[in-house]
């Protein structure tokens, strides 16, 4: 028993680790997804192929490429290792390795960023409290400068063809299984490692820099599809809509339309959760979808996101629409079929919706380094919730409270549904406040109450120190959204 259960708590945390390293990247990618969108729309409508080709415009799409997009990531790695001091010496750094490479470096982007700030960190604290007082200005912008100095030259001969050299080699492995024939296999993994949350490891760390590199190349890439495809969703969720049983095959529906028009991808997890054979639907839909992808020339000129159907029609370019829809259509029909039969054919008592989505949570807060074994039990009252937190923390009143904010690590899956169902309650109770949602890192600093999942309160509040923050469980369902409501309409 030791021995399982040995092997269970290691694989556990290797896959936390891996969840941790993804979330880490797609942390340098996700806060510039408009500037990638911006550049992507661009190269779709004014290079000599677009839709209204435009030689003036287009001169914004090399240095863009090339240069922006590049420091973005640099800069936002290292801020999220130094702050501000580290996004300047960050975006130092990746000058050095963008300059003279013949690719656009994401990849070196991605190293030299926090590497430069790891290292200013290093150098912070070891003058920490010895600089006399009133050079502390003179010291922090000279360290600054000349590390950064010595930084840019070291990654302009040592990291920048390192670098060039693993973007070739892995443009060339994903080329082999163009050519092979065996791109499709990569969703044998995708598909899985989605419900495991480790879509940001493999989409925003491994597939989106080489496509980003090979839509620079022409004009469009493949890669772009593999995670982002809504179509294997669409099928399961379609499946229980017509299939399903009580409370999953009543919220079926609304799940499709923030599933394939919202592009929150995780509206779905959990009705895989409640029957886990489903994941072969996911998996035959994701493979067929690929397939039909490469056998029609597809690509997106940037990556969609959120991997939303509306996303996918404003990153294909000019005559890509018909192999995008088959693409997405063909994995949204075969996973419909592989889950209306596994739905129709499989033991009647299944998990519940609630439990399937409780679990889910255990499953993302180990993703955030929590020990998926810390639950709480809540109270299904509102008012006793109330009175539990109310002797937790100090509570705003009615007149104190214009804005709620949700926030989560991206600010656009989790928290995005959470904020929607709660705004929904507010505005039934008659509640007048804002609710919104955001990136952790961009709380407002207007926010009133801040609502976050337990593992992300900590970090929330050195961002909105004043504001009241809620922790909760699970975004989907929590008894803290019907205590809050009532504690606002009372007091209104």
């Amino acid at each position: 028993m030791s021995t399982v259960d040995t092997k269970s708590s290691s694989n556990g945390g290797a896959r936390v680790a891996v969840q941790r390293f993804g979330r880490f990247l797609s942390g340098m990618v996700m806060p510039n997804m408009g500037a990638f969108i911006a550049w992507g729309l661009i190269t779709a409508l004014f290079i000599p192929t677009g839709w209204f080709p435009n030689e003036g415009f287009a001169q914004l799409v090399d240095p863009m490429k090339n240069y922006l997009l590049p420091l973005l990531i640099g800069y936002t790695g290292g801020t999220m290792i130094h702050g501000q001091r580290g996004g300047v010496i960050g975006a130092i750094m990746t000058m050095g390795v963008i300059v003279g490479a013949d690719i656009p470096m994401f990849l070196g982007a991605m190293v030299a960023g926090p590497l430069a700030a790891w290292i200013l960190k290093k150098f912070d604290k070891a003058i920490e409290g010895k600089v006399k007082s009133g050079f502390e200005m003179l010291v922090n912008n000279f360290s600054a400068g000349i590390i950064g100095a010595i930084l840019a030259l070291l990654a302009h001969v040592a990291i920048g063809p390192v670098v060039q050299t693993i973007s070739q080699v892995l443009s060339t492995g994903v080329q082999f299984l163009v050519n092979a024939g065996l791109l499709p296999l990569v969703n044998l993994i995708i598909e899985p490692g989605k419900v495991l949350f480790l879509n940001n490891a493999l989409n925003h760390g491994v597939l989106s820099p080489i496509a980003l590199e090979e839509a620079a190349r022409t004009g469009k890439s493949v890669l772009f599809m593999l995670e982002s495809n809504p179509g294997p969703g669409l099928g399961i969720l379609l499946a229980y809509c017509l299939f399903g049983k009580g409370s999953a095959k009543s919220s079926a529906p609304g799940a499709v339309i923030i599933h394939f028009f919202g592009g929150i991808h995780e509206i779905y997890f959990p009705y895989i959760l409640m029957k886990p054979i489903l994941i072969l639907a996911a998996i035959a839909g994701g493979v067929v979808g690929t397939f039909c992808f490469m056998l029609t020339g597809a690509g997106l000129v940037a990556a969609p996101s959120p991997g939303s159907i509306i996303a996918y029609f404003l990153m294909t370019p000019k005559g890509g629409y018909l192999p995008m829809l088959s693409g997405v259509i063909a994995a949204a029909v075969v996973s419909f079929a592989v889950a209306a039969v596994l739905l129709k054919t499989g033991k009647p008592k299944e998990e519940g919706l609630e439990e399937a989505a409780s679990r889910l949570k255990d499953m993302k807060n180990q993703s955030k380094g929590a020990s998926a074994n810390a639950t709480v039990m809540e109270d299904n009252r509102a008012s006793d919730r109330a009175a539990e937190i109310a002797a937790d923390r100090t509570l705003k009143d009615k007149s104190e409270v214009n804005k709620i904010v949700f926030s989560c690590d991206a600010g656009m899956g989790s928290s995005a549904m959470g904020a929607s169902i709660l705004r929904k309650k507010m505005k039934q109770a008659g509640v007048g406040v804002t609710v919104t949602n955001t990136a952790i890192s961009e709380i407002p600093q207007d926010a009133d109450i801040v609502i976050t999942q337990k593992t992300l309160t900590d970090r929330a509040k050195t961002v909105a120190p004043n504001a009241e923050h809620i922790s909760i469980d699970n975004f989907l369902k929590s008894p803290e959204y019907e205590a809050l409501v009532e504690r606002l309409k009372s007091d209104s």
